[in-house]
Parts: structure tokens; C-alpha cells; sequence
């Protein structure tokens, strides 16, 4: 004999994921995603990858250890008029390269793979994911170099004692932020260029053409001006001011100019992102 089916007590209340009117309702917790969550999923990326750890490793290596390697060889004589941090200048000229070409992988080794996909469909909100990667990387940069330049000044300063009374902490800040915003620049450049080779080539041409093209440019009187002015901004000149190697400025007009071409380039990545297809 078959048994009658059960019949749903109708004065019984309905579950706790069913809504009076009968739409579905997720007895999961949902909780509204925000930048948060994309920095959390940036740091993760930016501190498993190899890339990461050799180039930000090459980059101490360089600006610490050809640092330690100058001040070896210099005396106390060598700062009466100079900050302790002038030998991390010469590590930073090369170690600056390393966060260039970190800052284009951050984003184009995600083009190159196709995991651009995955995270911009986990993440929705393209712009969230690209400002926690800027974020991110510049928090990055900026720690490590200050890190590196700061402890290069500090063996420096314990091997000379007093030899030098010129302030050397603002070299620190601002050679950081320098460099750091060059990697910004690289990462922005690689957003919209989308490919690590083209970009990090780019980079190096605005790195090394202002500072080999003056030559030819002030051959002639019509671009020697041109040549000069090119020169005074080229990275490793602005950098020789903010370090006080050259006397002549402390590098802030540099520092604002590498600013305001970077948050133009940012802008440009940030445009480029919402108009163009995966």
C-alpha cells in the first residue's frame, strides 16, 4: 500500500533562507567587497612570486653593497659638506632598474599569463584592482629603498663619527620616494602597454636617453638649451641633487616633475583599463 505524500503544514514558518515572497536568499554570510580585499589579494601575489624576491634581493644587493663597498673607500675628510647617504647614491643609480622592472611585472606578468582574467572576474571593480596593485607596490618600493639608503647612512655615520654635521635623513626620504616613484611610472606604463618587454624597454629609454642624448643636443647652440635642461632632469642628475652630489639644487624641482608625469601616466592607466577588453 503506498503512503499518502506528506502534506507542508502551511501554518509552518518558511526557512531561514527563503524570503516571505519567495525569493531565494543565500544562507551564507555576504559581506560587500572594498579596496580592502583587493590589497589583501595584491600583497598575497606581489610577496609569492619569484619575481619579487630576486629583484627586490639584486636591489639591496646593489644599493647596500656597492654602498658599503664607496664608503670603504672614502675618509672622514669626504663629509664635511656631504650626507652619510652619498654611497647609497651610487647603488641606487643601477638598483634603480630592479624596481623599474618590478614594477612592470606586477602588472604585465598578469597580461602575459592570462590570470588577468581571473582576478578582474573575481574582482569586478577594475580600477579597485589596479589602485590596491599601485598601492601596494609603491608601500613596497618605498620601504625597501628607504630601508637600503637609511642603512647604508647609518654604517656610514658609525665608521666617520661627527666628520659630517649635514643632515642626511631628507636624503633618505626623498631619494626613496624618487626611485619609488619611478617603479609607479614603470607599473603604470606597463598597464597600458601590456607586455614586460615593451615596457620595460620604454622605461629604460626615459631612464637613459635624457642622459645620452644631451650630449649630441648641445653640440649645436639652436639645442643646447634643450640639452640642458633635458640633462638637469635626467634620473641620475636628480638624484645627485637630492643627494647632494651636485651642489647645485636639492632636487625638489626634479621630484615634483617625476610627480606630475606619473600621476599622468597613472590616470592614463586607470582610462586605458575601463575602455579596453581583457
Amino acid at each position: 500500500m503506498s503512503t499518502p505524500p506528506q502534506q507542508q503544514n502551511p501554518a509552518a514558518p518558511a526557512p531561514h533562507w527563503q524570503h516571505p515572497e519567495g525569493a531565494y536568499t543565500s544562507p551564507i554570510p555576504v559581506t560587500r567587497t572594498h579596496l580592502g580585499h583587493a590589497l589583501t589579494s595584491e600583497w598575497t601575489k606581489i610577496k609569492s612570486v619569484r619575481s619579487t624576491m630576486w629583484t627586490i634581493g639584486v636591489f639591496l644587493a646593489l644599493v647596500i653593497g656597492i654602498g658599503l663597498l664607496v664608503s670603504a673607500q672614502t675618509t672622514g675628510m669626504d663629509y664635511e659638506d656631504a650626507p652619510y647617504t652619498i654611497p647609497a647614491f651610487f647603488g641606487l643609480v643601477l638598483g634603480q632598474l630592479c624596481l623599474i622592472t618590478l614594477g612592470v611585472l606586477v602588472i604585465s606578468s598578469e597580461y602575459g599569463t592570462g590570470m588577468i582574467r581571473t582576478t578582474l572576474t573575481a574582482s569586478p571593480a577594475r580600477w579597485r584592482v589596479l589602485a590596491a596593485k599601485f598601492i601596494i607596490f609603491f608601500a613596497l618600493a618605498y620601504v625597501v629603498s628607504a630601508f637600503a639608503i637609511g642603512f647604508v647612512g647609518l654604517v656610514t655615520a658609525g665608521m666617520y663619527g661627527d666628520a659630517s654635521n649635514v643632515p642626511w635623513l631628507g636624503s633618505v626620504f626623498k631619494g626613496a620616494l624618487y626611485v619609488s616613484l619611478l617603479g609607479v611610472l614603470a607599473l603604470a606604463v606597463g598597464a597600458m602597454l601590456r607586455h614586460s618587454a615593451g615596457a620595460i624597454t620604454a622605461m629604460l629609454g626615459v631612464v637613459l636617453v635624457p642622459s645620452i642624448l644631451p650630449a649630441f643636443l648641445m653640440i649645436s647652440p639652436s639645442t643646447q638649451r634643450v640639452g640642458e635642461v633635458m640633462m638637469d632632469y635626467a634620473a641620475p642628475n636628480a638624484l645627485a641633487k637630492i643627494f647632494a652630489l651636485d651642489t647645485e639644487g636639492t632636487g625638489g624641482p626634479q621630484l615634483v616633475f617625476l610627480i606630475i608625469v606619473t600621476g599622468a601616466a597613472v590616470a592614463g592607466a586607470f582610462t586605458l583599463l575601463d575602455r579596453r577588453d581583457v
